[in-house]
């Protein structure tokens, strides 16, 4: 019999198995696909020679913020985190864009008379960002540590208020432009969710943050694993999973691939489960252990809008207008499609009302910028991602290229090659992704809270049997935080062991 048996190998499953397996104990992972991953995979998608794309997540604040990953220490495990001058940017019609640098400063300086209004709202949780990321990453039950200071529980305290502004319609009385806010709603509508929104505004404020913390820097071009900014990992997202994976496997852990868990019968006999996966699935895996109350709970979770996934091969860079800026939206890592905040927002409406927006707001990511490895014989990938309703089958290739082309005109000449995933069929790679739902679950301001459900321990289901997916706190992106949370759990109440960190 295994101590543990986790099912699913998304960041959150091997950052579980990784704190069982340093506990001592016997840990076998179970993936219904043949690679690991979940949302954070590198792969060859058969669209150029050589050329890798990330599958999900390519873009990684948390990956140095995150309290588990601080303690994992991805540097010592040969994780390279490459941090762009530019965090990201926010092209807009027939003007300069509006940049985010890795400085506050020069960020500041380039929003002009908006400037001082950024600083106020984003300055004290920049200073006070670890306080702020434990707050966010925590279990949503109890109080986080790191906030014993004065100078701590002030960073949380304007992180609050400054939500409680951006997350209401109050949310334009501080601008008197259209660069900054436009800036702030496009890292917003990473939540895919009618703006504004406390939970939208909660998730810019903190990326945003995170985008000009850490040590700052002290010259031009990309810093090589320096905490801060918002860094691409060197050779793809794949890199976080694989040294997870060979620290398990260092310890003894098993990764067993191209195993799907559909019913019991597919789980050896474990003392502990532990599910990186959607309720739903828990629930038909286990739900005859699953008390009536907690079923029912959990059978009220709800997913969210959708993303369609778009991977392109070019042939050269993306020949971004830039006016007046001389080529420094081309050296930002991410950027945000969707003009002004007023055009998001109707844009992020008509999506989670059921229809397909003209102009979508799409993501973009271009690793080049930072990883010049990944260009292979003169051919480079980009990342992106369009939203759309959930459960949309529609191809948004065209609608992508638009977006792009209407802020880099002359990009269909450098297209090689694409592929689309609609967000219908994004659960056949990772079943956690609903109709597209990248998030595991509606980004609402109460099922960030009550995350799956508002019971005290939002991880147990039964005895012995835990959820530790981004269905559970805090919610979405490559943290392992929910893994580490649930391990914890389950070392403590099913075998006795009390762990505070790695």
């Amino acid at each position: 019999m295994e101590d543990a048996i986790v099912v699913g190998s998304g960041p959150n499953g091997l950052a579980a198995a990784v704190t069982l397996a340093r506990a001592g104990l016997r840990v076998t992972v179970l993936e219904a696909e043949e690679t690991v991953g979940g949302g954070a995979r590198t792969q060859d998608l058969g669209l150029a020679p050589g050329v890798v794309h990330d599958v999900c997540s390519a873009v990684h604040p948390m990956a140095w913020a995150s309290p588990f990953f601080r303690a994992f220490d991805l540097a010592a495990h040969g994780v390279e985190l490459l941090t762009p001058e530019v965090s990201f940017a926010q092209p807009l019609d027939g003007r300069p864009a509006a940049v985010a640098y890795r400085s506050l400063d020069r960020t500041v300086e380039a929003l002009g008379p908006d400037g001082p209004a950024w600083r106020s709202l984003l300055g004290a949780p920049v200073r006070h960002w670890e306080a702020v990321a434990a707050a966010a990453l925590g279990d949503k039950r109890s109080l986080p540590p790191g906030l014993g200071s004065p100078g701590a529980l002030l960073g949380a305290a304007r992180f609050g208020l400054g939500v409680l502004e951006q997350g209401t319609p109050a949310w334009d009385l501080r601008w008197s432009d259209d660069a900054a806010p436009a800036l702030l709603t496009g890292v917003a509508a990473h939540t895919i969710t009618p703006m504004p929104s406390l939970a939208a505004a909660g998730t810019a404020l903190l990326l945003a943050g995170l985008a000009h913390a850490g040590p700052q820097p002290q010259g031009a071009g990309p810093a090589s694993g320096a905490d801060g900014g918002w860094p691409l990992p060197r050779g793809g997202t794949g890199t976080i999973t694989a040294a997870l994976r060979a620290d398990l496997e260092a310890r003894g852990g098993v990764v067993l691939t191209g195993h799907r868990v559909r019913s019991r019968a597919d789980l050896p006999a474990a003392r502990a489960y532990l599910f990186d996966t959607t309720p739903a699935t828990l629930l038909d895996v286990v739900g005859d252990a699953v008390p009536a109350a907690t079923r029912q709970a959990l059978e009220r979770f709800r997913h969210g809008d959708g993303a369609a996934k778009v991977d392109f091969v070019l042939s050269g860079p993306v020949p971004w207008s830039d006016p007046d800026h001389d080529g420094t939206v081309a050296q930002a890592g991410t950027l945000h499609l969707g003009g002004t905040r007023a055009q998001m927002r109707q844009a992020e409406a008509q999506v989670h009302a059921g229809r397909h927006a003209e102009r979508p707001v799409v993501l973009v990511s271009d690793p080049t910028v930072v990883d010049p490895g990944r260009e292979t014989e003169g051919l480079r990938p980009l990342w992106t991602y369009a939203h759309v309703p959930a459960g949309s089958d529609v191809d948004v290739t065209e609608a992508v290229t638009a977006q792009i082309e209407r802020f880099a005109p002359g990009f269909r000449d450098v297209v090689v090659a694409s592929r689309c995933v609609p967000a219908a069929r994004m659960a056949e790679h990772n079943a956690n992704y609903v109709g597209g739902d990248i998030a595991a679950g509606a980004v609402t301001m109460w099922q960030m809270i009550a995350r799956p459900t508002p019971r005290i321990d939002p991880y147990a289901a039964a005895g012995g049997v835990y959820l530790c997916s981004s269905s559970t706190p805090p919610g979405p992106g490559v943290h392992g935080m929910a893994g580490w949370h649930a391990a914890r759990r389950a070392l403590r109440e099913v075998f006795g062991v009390r762990v505070a960190a790695l």
